[in-house]
């Protein structure tokens, strides 16, 4: 079995199998605060095997990292993969409904969602975009919308604004979102190319590079695992990235 007992914060930089479980618990609830107290762009969980074979776990990539993890329970956290949060789940049929009627990626069409509302339906813009895919005025006459912060009638009408676009565009998804954020005219305008907007340009990036890292294929998961052992009379807690066949365990970190 594969274990570490050292941790690279400050703070617990010690040895827990020289640790009694009560402080080793301590440790890793003080762990989990501090990981989950950073700011998002470091809130991440680090782990690579040292020229022991230990399995270091770390909040900053000291060695050469094999793999990062999130942190349960923290919304906040980001690692260096993506991780699929709970947010925008309830929307995934009403997606993949209307993606499919109107043959357009389901990936496409949320990662659109995830960057103009963060799947948020009341979602209202300063330009007086509205709900789930801030549907501008216009599209929301041109489909016949009543209500825009119904999901069922935004995601309904945004998707087949999107479809437009992309036949209009011969299928090039690029421009289709370049349209979509700063309309068509401006797109045809600079000889159907993406406009140099910063805006524009950042959006296209952004729902292009969500679209294809969740059409990517994803890795196994991954876990870790606490694990208690007893050593001479003395329970001494470790941790593994290989699931125990016995003994007392409890999973701590998966991704």
């Amino acid at each position: 079995m594969t274990s570490f007992d050292t941790y690279s914060h400050a703070a617990m930089l010690h040895q827990l199998s020289r640790r009694s479980r009560k402080t080793a618990l301590r440790l890793l609830a003080c762990f989990a605060i501090v990981v989950a107290a950073a700011s998002p762009a470091r809130a991440q969980i680090y782990t690579w095997h040292d020229a022991t074979g230990h399995l270091v776990l770390s909040d900053r990539a000291l060695g050469a990292v094999e793999h990062t993890y999130s942190v349960p329970g923290a919304e906040s956290v980001r690692a260096t993969r993506p991780v699929p949060g709970r947010r925008g789940q309830e929307y995934d049929n009403l997606i993949l409904e209307h993606a499919q009627r109107n043959s357009v990626r389901t990936d496409l069409v949320r990662a659109v969602v995830q960057v103009e509302s963060a799947f948020n339906p009341w979602a209202r813009s300063p330009k007086g975009a509205l709900g789930l895919m801030q549907l501008m005025p216009a599209t929301i006459q041109q489909f016949n919308v009543r209500n825009a912060f119904n999901p069922e009638e935004n995601v309904r009408a945004g998707v087949r604004y999107l479809r437009q676009l992309l036949d209009r565009y011969d299928n090039n998804e690029r421009l289709a979102l370049a349209a979509y954020n700063a309309g068509p005219g401006a797109v045809d305008r600079h000889g159907q190319a993406v406009p140099p907007y910063r805006e524009t340009r950042d959006y296209v990036s952004k729902i292009s590079g969500l679209a294809a890292s969740a059409a990517a294929p994803r890795e196994p998961e991954r876990r870790i695992y606490r694990v208690v052992e007893v050593v001479d009379g003395r329970e001494v807690m470790k941790f593994t990235d290989r699931k125990p066949s016995g003994g007392i365990y409890e999973e701590v970190v998966g991704r």
